[in-house]
């Protein structure tokens, strides 16, 4: 289930910044500092380090693009380019949401789900790329990611590796189609390769607290879907010392109660056994009135080039009734740990908060 203000962002004049456990400026003579957004639009953002810089991509609908950079508070002036449009009528040229790109051994690789412009077909799909250089050679239909023996509807697919194996989580449906009322789950499962499954689909979640299961807006406004929906969806995976914490989005990106909630697994514990995953009973993140920012949700993580920091990547609108659409725009803050190990994700902040450069950054 996949909406701008305009925010100059301050030029890198010093490289590097502190480790400081504060990142809040609070005025604009500070220097190495940004605002949030990162750029005007772009609902479920994405992005990879490798080799000094950052492969950002977004949703764009009928087609996939990444951006690149060694500054991500710098993404508005990124180096562009569309890589991927899709073959007319086919099951897979509309509707193409939240891609991540990644480099797996030599190749890389672009984990997308589409449709053929029926929301009941959407399915997870895989691009690969032989070149060393994401941005030469061409990325290529690698093909669909079959989740389950009934191929059922999926979304948001995302990789991650874990003590040399490498693990696909996804939002899906229990059946497809779905019975009365609709409910995306949590998946997990273990690749074969990167674009094959080599065990079966494991539920972890599913929507049962009320801050998971929210669908209809206050006074009616923007209640566009016809049917209940209870979501989860969006998975990432941010790994800490003993610990693994999946976070997720939940209840309707249509509202400004999408949400990240979380759910925890020992480093050594079986991830396919759906008790090894304890789920927070409160959400982690959300919106803040207070500040202008709403609909936070399908985030994902990333280092600070000199990799001492954690920070969080996530989308938001600036007014509640905003939605799904257009007016989302991606925004970073850094990660705090709490003293039991947890990530404590603060407040979402405003457009108007002057924030350090994630640290080690250095002039584009």
């Amino acid at each position: 289930m996949k909406k701008i203000i305009l925010v100059s962002i301050l030029v890198v004049v010093a490289a590097g910044c502190s480790g400081n456990d504060s990142k809040e400026v609070t005025n604009n003579a500070a220097t190495n500092t940004f605002t949030n957004p990162l750029k005007a639009s772009g609902a479920d953002p994405w992005v990879f380090y490798h080799k000094g810089i950052y492969y950002y991509t977004n949703t764009s609908g009928r087609k996939i693009g990444i951006w690149r950079t060694k500054d991500i508070t710098e993404l508005r002036d990124a180096e562009h380019k569309t890589i991927y449009v899709p073959p007319e009528n086919t099951m897979y040229s509309k509707q193409l949401w939240a891609p991540e790109i990644m480099k797996t051994g030599d190749n890389w690789y672009v984990y997308f789900a589409a449709d053929d412009g029926d929301n009941i077909n959407h399915k997870l799909y895989v691009l690969e790329n032989t070149s060393d250089d994401p941005f030469e050679g061409e990325f290529k239909m690698k093909g669909q990611i079959k989740t389950d023996e009934n191929d059922n509807w999926a979304i948001d697919g995302s990789v991650f590796k874990h003590r040399g194996d490498y693990y696909l989580i996804w939002s899906g449906w229990q059946t497809s189609p779905y019975v009365e009322v609709e409910t995306q789950c949590i998946y997990i499962a273990r690749m074969e390769n990167p674009w094959t499954l080599a065990t079966d689909r494991v539920l972890i979640s599913r929507p049962e607290y009320e801050w998971e299961r929210i669908w209809k807006n206050p006074d009616e406004w923007n209640n566009t879907n016809d049917h209940i929906t209870y979501v989860n969806e969006g998975p990432e995976v941010l790994a800490h010392k003993d610990k693994l914490f999946l976070v997720y989005s939940c209840s309707g990106c249509w509202t400004p109660y999408y949400a990240l909630g979380m759910l925890t697994a020992d480093a050594d514990s079986d991830l396919l056994n759906p008790k090894s995953w304890t789920k927070h009973p409160e959400p982690v993140f959300h919106q803040s009135e207070e500040n202008g920012v709403y609909g936070t949700g399908h985030n994902c993580f990333f280092k600070s080039p000199d990799g001492t920091e954690d920070w969080i990547l996530y989308h938001a609108n600036d007014r509640p009734e905003q939605g799904c659409g257009g007016k989302r725009s991606p925004r970073a803050q850094l990660i705090k740990w709490n003293d039991d190990g947890t990530p404590d994700f603060g407040t979402a902040l405003s457009t108007s908060t002057y924030i350090k450069k994630p640290s080690g950054t250095i002039e584009n």
